[in-house]
């Protein structure tokens, strides 16, 4: 099973949020429902990043890391080849 670390942006005041699931389309489709209580303020929500990994521990790993980052770094990340919507 793949696991995913997503990055998707408000387009009502550009907020980032990040996250991790095994689902990033249905997981889209819950923020954008108001599913999430965060994010159901601020919609609608697009993606802007999806990395995939093998395993949950690492993707979890990864999903902490972003949560400590500025967004310069993420303005960067969007368009790296590790992006899988870039493919």
């Amino acid at each position: 099973m793949a696991h995913y670390v997503y990055i998707i942006e408000s387009l009502l005041d550009g907020t980032l949020y990040k996250g991790y699931t095994t689902d990033y389309a249905r997981r889209l489709e819950e923020h954008n429902s108001g599913l999430s209580k965060y994010t159901s303020t601020k919609l609608p929500w697009v993606l802007r990043y999806v990395e995939v990994h093998d395993d949950k521990t690492t993707a979890l790993k990864r999903e902490l890391m972003f949560k400590k980052q500025k967004r310069i770094y993420f303005e960067w990340l969007f368009e790296q080849p590790s992006n899988i919507l870039k493919k």
